[in-house]
């Protein structure tokens, strides 16, 4: 047992012993996935760090925040906009989910077929495993599939909830309910915090948050070079820590971490030979610790260049407009920004093939493998759409829909060498 955090991990309820063993299986995880690279930048030692105090030192940072009056907010998607909630001073932080931990205890209110990643935050709240979950003030939901807006309603049973109401479409009626829905979510953060929102402290998080997302879009663009200077696992991670750090040193760690990649790409130095084969990631989240998949390909010979997806580009892309000077005005500047996520939430969503095709094109990407969460219907769907118009593009796919068990480990490499073998040759 580590002590160090043992009574701040008793004091939010946590389950002691299989909170251990959960810990003790993610750090041998940790271990085989990403420290058994070679060739990273220095710049990763402090996302190791992080990884390790993830439940640790981070949780106690939060905590104090706690402490000193503010509010912690916790969300899993990203149409949440985190810049209310900075801007009303609440800590906004993503939750835990990407592992089967608490599946058993999650069955007992979700049906087994449900996508794993709902029963994963669901799992580790009744399985006392989550700290950042254990920490909220309140949980922000949202309605972008049927099996997440009627676990919510479950979920807030266990835990204070709010839900926002996220559209299916992008046309003006639904963009105005969007605006709706931005109103009301400030006046619940209004009321959590007994803060009113002033257009100083808006800009503020509107500029922060834009800095953090230059930031990753930097790192992203870094990855077109050849050879590839960073693998995906270690850019995958970079982008999930986004959803936990505070938002200031992880910016500012990103800013360094990119002038290091830099300078390896001006040296034509990579983190794999050159002509290695380059794939682009594409579909569901991959929420910590889910790694199984980049794992996969890049013990398989090729390298991830980008990801198409919420935890990467869908996250980063798109800035807020800086302009507005009034709190109504930056609201519809904050609405038109989120309402540009490519979400397979959206019918129809031709912004999303469009923008895979951009990507594959510009990471110079030799084939996309797109990956569909078991049971997760808007992007399996979706895939076929996506297949379709890669192969009118001439780019190679590959669907692979799986969840968070390693069972399925071995076919996976299996297929995913079969289809580097296909791809990418002269």
């Amino acid at each position: 047992m580590n002590k160090t955090h043992e009574a701040m991990w008793k004091a939010l309820d946590l389950d002691l012993s299989a909170h251990e063993a959960l810990l003790t299986v993610l750090g041998r995880f940790y271990n085989d996935i990403y420290l058994s690279q070679s060739g990273r930048l220095k710049g990763m030692e402090y996302l190791d760090f992080v990884m390790r105090e993830v439940h640790g030192l981070r949780i106690r940072e939060i905590q104090e925040a706690k402490s000193a009056g503010r509010k912690v907010i916790g969300l899993f998607c990203v149409f949440v906009p985190e810049e209310l909630i900075l801007a009303l001073d609440g800590v906004c932080i993503g939750l835990c989910a990407g592992a089967e931990a608490g599946f058993d205890a999650a069955e007992r209110y979700l049906p087994r077929n449900t996508c794993p990643l709902i029963k994963s935050f669901f799992g580790f709240r009744l399985a006392r495993l989550c700290p950042y979950t254990s920490s909220c003030d309140l949980v922000i939901g949202e309605t972008t599939c049927d099996g997440k807006k009627k676990a919510y309603e479950l979920f807030g049973e266990f835990q204070p909830t709010y839900v926002m109401e996220v559209p299916q479409s992008k046309s003006a009626a639904a963009r105005a309910l969007f605006r709706t829905e931005m109103d009301r979510l400030r006046k619940a953060i209004e009321d959590l915090t007994g803060k009113g929102l002033e257009p100083g402290k808006l800009r503020n998080a509107i500029k922060l948050v834009n800095r953090r997302r230059r930031a990753l879009n930097r790192l992203a663009a870094l990855r077109a070079a050849e050879p590839a200077p960073i693998s995906g696992r270690d850019a995958l991670l970079i982008n999930q820590v986004a959803f936990y750090d505070d938002p200031v040193r992880f910016t500012e760690t990103v800013e360094r971490l990119c002038s290091e990649l830099e300078e390896r790409v001006q040296k034509g130095e990579g983190v794999v030979p050159p002509r290695t084969k380059r794939i682009l990631l594409s579909g569901c989240p991959m929420a910590v610790p889910n790694w199984k998949l980049p794992y996969v390909i890049e013990s398989s010979g090729a390298v991830i260049v980008g990801e198409e997806s919420c935890v990467g580009a869908r996250h980063t892309r798109d800035l807020v407009s800086e302009e507005a000077e009034t709190v109504d005005g930056m609201l519809d500047a904050l609405c038109d920004r989120y309402l540009k996520i490519d979400c397979a939430t959206f019918t129809p969503n031709p912004e999303r093939l469009d923008n895979i095709v951009r990507m594959a094109r510009e990471l110079h990407a030799d084939g996309v493998i797109h990956y569909a969460l078991q049971f997760c219907q808007p992007y399996a769907i979706e895939s076929k759409k996506v297949e379709d118009r890669l192969a009118a593009e001439g780019i190679p796919f590959l669907r692979i829909d799986t969840g968070y068990s390693l069972e399925d480990m071995e076919p996976l490499k299996t297929r995913v060498e079969a289809f580097l073998e296909t791809i990418g040759e002269e």
